[in-house]
């Protein structure tokens, strides 16, 4: 019994070691990755699919590194779908790969370029075709038809299978109609109506003159900026607790039209209180700040002189050497009175420099031609006042419809980076200009000038005018970085005949070259240095003409060396709405050739904003020239007004003539001023038309030579007009009617004169 037991416990035993012997290596065997093997895959080699696995031989039959392995394979982008499993000792890796693009189109499109919307998508061929990137592409194509203003746009991507896994993407659009602004409407204005917040923001309600302007398609952007410019418009005139509460855009069921609807809070109008500085700098006395405030104690509060006051505290800081300050204007209301105290905190600002300046948009201008009008470079302290003017200057430069210059954080505290984004405009212009006169007749200038020549800031320029009895051509080219120095650099080139029979009973004919070289002296000052050489012909003169005009019949050549010094304060060169330019101006021939007198011209413009969009300007200038050395100033290098410089007067209408011939001589001095004021017409501001009156008024006089039949009064003459310019889609657009008040009876006049011209 006792050997029977001990037989089964063997037994027992050696059927446990034959099982751990024959069946556990099996199935630890069974866990383990012997091979893998991958199919379905048509482009992609199989070493490229195993190195996004991150599996080897080996490994085990674990689900998380599975699962990991899946995950690795669809964010390759490479496969629309994948699958791995286990069989018997092998891991079987299926792949479906996504197909390559041949060729993207466009069709339907007719409003949008195809290359726009082609330049705008993430999609090129023979890149990897995937369900999210044709979504990204669809709804980036929706945005940019919804800026165009065509809401009802569909677009309908189609795809097209094509041999080797490759395929057609078709973008199938149907662009519908533009839906415009049919009403824009306001809710809670009592003190400006709706017509007048209209003007104030930029979207427009659509009108049949609009054709030209995309200002009265729904922009949801647009509608935003609106309603910063309410905000602005309402605190520039008191009232400090406005507010925007929804601006709400309804499309209407016809996808035709948007009702915009505006719903603020208007508040009470405060005038501005108490003001008061504040500081802990050491050893800054705020009251020598107190001259930049620019706004007084019971005046209507307006949050852009509070913004001048700071802007001008900080360049006065800067001036006293307090480099980085921080100005925190606080503004506490006290509604029951309705007055708002303002006190200057001035505080050490932190040390922040200029770590990147950074440009985006100027696909054609070069960066260097923007970075050289940037007051600030990398590793300047950083300064506020700066990068307004900079914003200025790179406006001023007329390249650009839009300019935008804002600092971002770095990559430090202490570190500012600028971002300059700007949006290129046409820079070449074909201008033509007519007027009439009623010596001359109509005439015609033809010019066409590149302003950004190859996109280096460069201007060339090709005029002629070409008239019955003028002809002029004259070649100019300006380089204003000249040695990659704020050095301005040109040479121009001329040739000028006149039949003046009519005005002075002579032709004349002029053409030569000059060099030209402008430099700055200071923030406002610069100076030009400049040399001509040319020759000049008096002829044809004719047997009824003057004897002052029979003595200077002949040839001569002129060298001539000049200056001119120029100051200029204005807030924009192009645009000037307040500020003062002015220059003044020698000449002196005799450095050679057989011409010998001296000019000086002096004189200045000042423009200052009487009210909204109200710009008055008053002009003055003054000249003298004189012979020497036995010579006399000749005819064609004597100051003439008349025509623009003093409009109801014609070209060379006022000053010293020969009333026998009624040629008019010239003078050899003059003085000239101009009061005009330029105002909105009350139409739309999207019609583009301005009003201006004016009254020019000036003297001209002065001969080397007299005789009995001679004119030469030093009298006042005056003129008062009316015109109307346009900025019309062809190019500006003037008239102006101007009828003389004070003349001579022996000064001709010219009432009319109208020039327009375009840009390419």
């Amino acid at each position: 019994m006792k050997k029977i037991r001990l037989f089964r416990i063997w037994v027992a035993v050696m059927v446990f070691w034959m099982a751990v012997v024959f069946f556990v290596p099996g199935a630890l065997a069974a866990d383990v990755i012997k091979d893998i093997k991958v199919s379905g895959n048509q482009r992609i080699e199989v070493p490229t699919i195993l190195s996004y696995i991150d599996l080897q031989k080996g490994d085990p039959f674990d689900q998380a590194l599975l699962d990991r392995a899946l995950k690795n394979l669809y964010a390759t982008g490479l496969f629309a779908d994948v699958s791995l499993y286990q069989r018997g000792t092998d891991l079987v890796v299926v792949v479906s790969e996504n197909p390559l693009i041949n060729e993207i189109r466009f069709e339907g499109n007719k409003t949008l370029k195809t290359d726009d919307l082609q330049s705008e998508i993430q999609l090129k061929p023979r890149q990897v075709l995937t369900r999210p990137k044709v979504q990204a592409a669809l709804e980036r194509l929706q945005d940019m038809y919804r800026v165009s203003g065509l809401f009802s746009a569909t677009i309908d991507p189609k795809i097209i299978k094509l041999d080797q896994n490759r395929v057609n993407l078709v973008f199938e659009i149907s662009e519908g109609t533009e839906t415009l602004i049919s009403r824009i409407s306001f809710i809670g204005n009592t003190h400006y109506s709706d017509d007048q917040l209209k003007k104030v923001i930029r979207s427009r309600e659509d009108r049949w003159y609009r054709f030209w302007s995309s200002d009265d398609k729904y922009d949801p952007d647009r509608l935003a900026y609106d309603r910063e410019l309410l905000r602005k418009y309402y605190l520039e005139h008191g009232y400090a607790d406005f507010r925007v509460e929804t601006a709400v855009a309804e499309l209407s069921p016809n996808h035709k039209d948007f009702f915009v609807t505006f719903s603020i809070e208007e508040g009470e109008r405060y005038k501005v209180g108490k003001i008061d500085m504040r500081t802990t700098i050491p050893d800054l006395d705020v009251e020598l700040l107190r001259k930049t405030i620019t706004f007084k104690s019971g005046e209507w509060y307006k949050m852009s002189a509070l913004e001048t006051t700071v802007t001008k505290m900080t360049t006065e800081l800067g001036n006293l050497q307090f480099a980085f300050v921080d100005i925190q204007p606080s503004v506490v209301r006290n509604r029951e009175g309705h007055t708002v105290d303002i006190a200057f905190n001035i505080n050490e600002g932190q040390k922040t420099f200029i770590e990147n300046i950074n440009i985006t948009g100027n696909s054609r201008t070069l960066d260097e031609v923007v970075r050289r009008e940037m007051k600030l470079v990398e590793g300047d302290p950083f300064n506020s006042d700066k990068v307004k003017k900079s914003e200025q200057s790179i406006k001023d430069l007329g390249f650009f419809d839009k300019v935008e210059v804002k600092p971002q954080p770095g990559t430090a505290p202490n570190k500012t980076n600028i971002d300059v984004k700007v949006t290129e405009k046409s820079t070449g212009e074909l201008s033509i200009g007519a007027g009439y006169s009623t010596t001359d007749g109509p005439l015609a200038d033809f010019r066409i000038r590149e302003k950004n020549f190859l996109g280096k800031g460069q201007d060339l320029s090709l005029s002629s005018t070409l008239a019955a009895r003028k002809t002029e051509f004259d070649f100019s080219f300006t380089e204003p970085y000249f040695l990659r120095r704020d050095l301005s650099a040109g040479i121009d080139l001329f040739h000028i005949t006149q039949d003046l029979l009519t005005q002075s009973s002579y032709r004349s004919r002029r053409e030569g070259g000059g060099l030209r070289l402008g430099y700055p002296l200071s923030e406002h000052w610069r100076q030009s240095l400049n040399y001509r050489l040319e020759s000049d012909q008096v002829y044809d003169v004719q047997s009824t003409a003057s004897a002052i005009i029979k003595q200077q019949a002949g040839s001569r050549t002129t060298s001539l060396a000049g200056q001119t010094m120029m100051y200029d304060t204005r807030d924009s060169k192009l645009d000037p709405t307040e500020g003062f330019v002015g220059r003044i101006t020698t000449d002196v021939a005799g450095l050679g050739g057989n011409a010998q007198y001296g000019k000086v011209r002096a004189g200045g413009t000042y423009y200052y904003p009487v009210a909204d969009k109200w710009i008055a300007s008053l002009l003055a200038e003054a000249g003298y020239a004189h012979g020497w050395g036995g010579e006399a100033v000749r005819i064609n290098e004597r100051f003439y007004i008349g025509g623009d410089n003093l409009r109801g007067f014609a070209d060379s209408g006022i000053g010293p003539r020969d009333i026998s011939s009624s040629d008019a001589l010239g003078g050899n001095q003059f003085w000239r001023g101009s009061a005009e004021l330029d105002f909105p017409t009350g139409l739309p501001d999207d019609l583009g038309l301005r009003g201006h009156a004016f009254s020019d008024f000036g003297s001209l006089w002065t001969l080397d030579d007299f005789g009995p039949t001679i004119v030469d009064v030093s009298s006042v003459r005056m003129s008062a007009g009316m015109g109307i310019s346009w900025a019309s889609p062809i190019g500006p657009v003037r008239a102006d009617l101007a009828k003389p008040i004070l003349k001579e009876e022996f000064d001709k006049v010219q009432e009319f004169r109208f020039s327009f011209g375009t840009r390419f």
